[in-house]
């Protein structure tokens, strides 16, 4: 189900996908919608991220269909920086004409590197950003192709405490503005609470529980609401909190 009202970004109806003669994703149905975020969580190896792949147009060879609106961008948990490029020539990466007009590929970058504060560092190497800084940088790359639905793989998983508010904050005011889908792959319970309108459990290649989050935004990841489902979403993963 996606929020009432809200446009498709993506939908998968029966997905079946399989390695070494075992189905890593058995049957999956899922629809995520334009100005909503759907977190994904589950045990590894549960499929999370090959479902993200499929999604992504990243991983071919499943049965089923996959329905994705438009373009969809993906953001990983490592930046995959070229590091021999600057900051603004690999945003343009993510640019779809950049092979046809080279001016307009340039301005959509540093407009991409603006929305996620790093116009000030649109000339550097990637190797003088922070960690937090090349992960915005990747957010810009991602943004650039003006997508439907945003796709991040752990995006935040390496970061420091204190970077990964920030971009939280930063994804939040992001998807405030451009409203696409967001489908993120998080280990982290608190972390999908906080950020998601509906939280997917993957066991064993189905999703097995669906937990809409009723809080209103911004959310405390501390606070005794979001403990509830927090305590929920453990439960259902089988973990004791």
């Amino acid at each position: 189900m996606t929020r009432t009202g809200t446009e498709s970004a993506a939908d998968v109806a029966g997905l079946v996908k399989s390695f070494d003669g075992r189905r890593v994703l058995d049957g999956i149905d899922v629809r995520i919608g334009r100005g909503e975020i759907v977190a994904l969580v589950g045990r590894s190896g549960s499929g999370k991220s090959t479902l993200l792949r499929v999604l992504a147009g990243l991983s071919h060879d499943h049965t089923g269909e996959v329905s994705v609106d438009g373009t969809p961008t993906v953001v990983f948990q490592e930046p995959r920086l070229v590091p021999w490029l600057n900051v603004t020539r690999n945003v343009v990466l993510g640019y779809p004409g950049r092979r046809r007009d080279k001016t307009a590929a340039r301005l959509r970058a540093l407009d991409a590197l603006a929305d996620v504060g790093l116009a000030e560092r649109a000339g550097n190497w990637p190797l003088t950003l922070s960690g937090g800084e090349a992960q915005r940088a990747s957010l810009a790359r991602a943004l650039v192709a003006d997508p439907t639905l945003l796709l991040l793989d752990e995006p935040f998983g390496a970061l420091d405490a204190l970077t990964r508010l920030s971009m939280h904050k930063l994804l939040l005011r992001l998807f405030g503005e451009h409203r696409f889908g967001v489908l993120l792959v998080t280990h982290d319970v608190a972390e999908a609470v906080t950020l998601a309108d509906r939280v997917l459990v993957l066991e064993d290649g189905r999703i097995g529980a669906e937990v809409v989050i009723d809080l209103p935004r911004p959310r405390r990841a501390a606070s005794p609401e979001a403990a509830v489902y927090e305590e929920h979403l453990l439960a259902l993963l089988g973990v004791e909190h």
